[in-house]
């Protein structure tokens, strides 16, 4: 196989630079390389090919791929985004190194600076050097870098410093001075410089940033029909560390979009899937919190679920470098906020860095759904998920499986309703009866569920119909 094959096997976008280099173990030309990268318009490097072009393979990627993740970290200088992905081509083991055009020139690899040429890389000249670091003085600081006004004592949420210390650790991409001190893991991941937090600092680690920047604020909602305005089924705002916002958004969507049972050949029992592939849905999400644009104080994230598709948009334009034709294809591209990326990537949310867009279209046709779009408008970039026949499929699957019992609640359950206003419509006084045959059986089927899921024993816990459960109704999503 020789490398216009391998290109297109790692599906490596077009008109990117490539360089193939067969000794994964040589640090210091990999170093030289992705510095010369950064220091340009960005590229990948591809481990484990010969001069030949072709793939001779790596020994253990996984254990190589840390190692070099390592040696990345210790010897370039500022810090960056680097991602080290294995990948097996025709039974061999390659690994390729995605690195992004740098924000924060000049990049030095074990204190010198390099540059890329058309496909050789050099050592930067002097005059080369001085216009770089003239360049970074003129062009304005990024939004992400300035300082915040939060408070390192009182406004952090040391959980959320403690989990990614945790998972950072366990991923061994990364490695802390000080695990034992927050002040020290914040200034390590660069987002606190001098005894202050940054801004990206605050969105990542501030117990709630939107205190500061109400801009960080997520909204996302559930309508009845394909048109905005209408009735919401559901609506939330969510606000607080980017990563547990993450997550409670991506839950969000889950809970309010089908669920398709499927048989596989190989087994028997039926396999329960969130319609739209969670594997796309959550890196659609991660890309649109990682590449909004922060400093728009009318900005945010919406996220919009109709019967017919699932719309997440974000403020900003497409990063630099990037076009419609070119996302469709993949493309690595100057990252808006590389800080916040690289702590999505170490926390191991954010695996690929330009090649995402392939991922999600991959997923959505392997799952039998039309390919999802990208556009983009003065009002930002959204992604659109679009369904097929949900409501034929979702309503087949579950009118064989419910019993009469999850029937009457379901027939009943008018907005949001307690156990017992519940149980005084049905006309049943029996608690545990209730709890057993009505209620825990339309929870477990997906078609009924708790406003205030983290609390199951609340006082102010109030019950729903979900949209699978709105389906089997009577179509009232459809």
């Amino acid at each position: 196989m020789k490398t216009k094959a391998i290109r297109e096997s790692l599906s490596l976008g077009e008109g990117q630079s490539v360089e193939f280099i067969p000794d994964c173990g040589n640090i210091g030309v990999i170093g030289q390389t992705v510095c010369g990268f950064l220091n340009t318009s960005g590229g990948y490097v591809v481990c484990g090919v010969d001069d030949r072009g072709t793939a001779i393979g790596v020994e253990d990627p996984d254990a190589m791929g840390k190692s070099l993740e390592q040696g990345l970290q210790q010897g370039l200088s500022p810090g960056a985004l680097v991602a080290v992905r294995a990948y097996e081509v025709e039974g061999k083991a390659l690994l390729v190194i995605e690195v992004p055009a740098g924000k924060d020139l000049p990049y030095a690899f074990e204190n010198v600076i390099y540059l890329r040429t058309g496909q050789t890389t050099r050592k930067a000249d002097v005059e080369t050097i001085r216009d770089m670091v003239l360049r970074k003085q003129v062009e304005p600081e990024r939004w992400e870098r300035r300082f915040s006004s939060a408070d390192m004592n009182e406004d952090l949420d040391l959980n959320e410093i403690r989990s990614t210390l945790k998972e950072v650790t366990a991923s061994g991409r990364f490695r802390f001075r000080d695990s034992d001190s927050p002040t020290a893991i914040l200034e390590d991941l660069s987002v606190s410089r001098y005894g202050r937090l940054t801004n990206g600092g605050d969105v990542l680690f501030g117990t709630n940033p939107a205190v500061r920047y109400p801009q960080v604020r997520v909204r996302a909602a559930v309508f009845r029909t394909d048109k905005t305005g209408d009735t919401y089924q559901d609506m939330k705002s969510y606000e607080g560390p980017l990563v547990p916002v993450l997550e409670d958004v991506y839950s969000f969507i889950l809970r309010n979009t089908p669920t398709v049972s499927r048989f596989r050949p190989t087994d028997l029992k039926r396999q329960d899937e969130p319609f739209y592939p969670s594997g796309a849905v959550r890196e659609g999400l991660v890309n649109a919190f990682a590449h909004r644009d922060y400093s728009d104080f009318s900005g945010g994230i919406t996220v919009h679920i109709y019967p017919d598709r699932l719309e997440i948009s974000n403020t900003g334009r497409f990063p630099e470098g990037v076009t419609l034709a070119k996302l469709q294809k993949g493309t690595l591209s100057v990252l808006r906020n590389p800080d916040i990326a690289h702590v999505l990537y170490l926390r191991g949310y954010m695996e690929k860095i330009g090649r995402g867009s392939i991922l999600i279209q991959r997923a959505c046709t392997e799952r039998g759904l039309p390919l999802p779009q990208w556009s983009e408008d003065d009002r930002g970039v959204t992604l659109t998920f679009f369904a097929t026949e949900v409501t034929t499929e979702v309503t087949t699957e579950v009118t064989t499986e419910v019993t009469t019992e999850v029937m009457q609640i379901i027939g009943v359950l008018d907005g949001e309703m307690s156990r017992r206003e519940l149980q005084d419509v049905l006309g049943l006084r029996n608690v545990e009866h209730f709890r057993k045959a009505y209620l825990q059986p339309a929870i477990q089927e997906g078609l009924v569920e708790m406003t205030i899921p983290d609390k199951p024993r609340s006082s102010k816990q109030r019950y729903r119909l979900t949209q699978r459960g709105l389906v089997l109704r009577g179509g009232e999503s459809s």
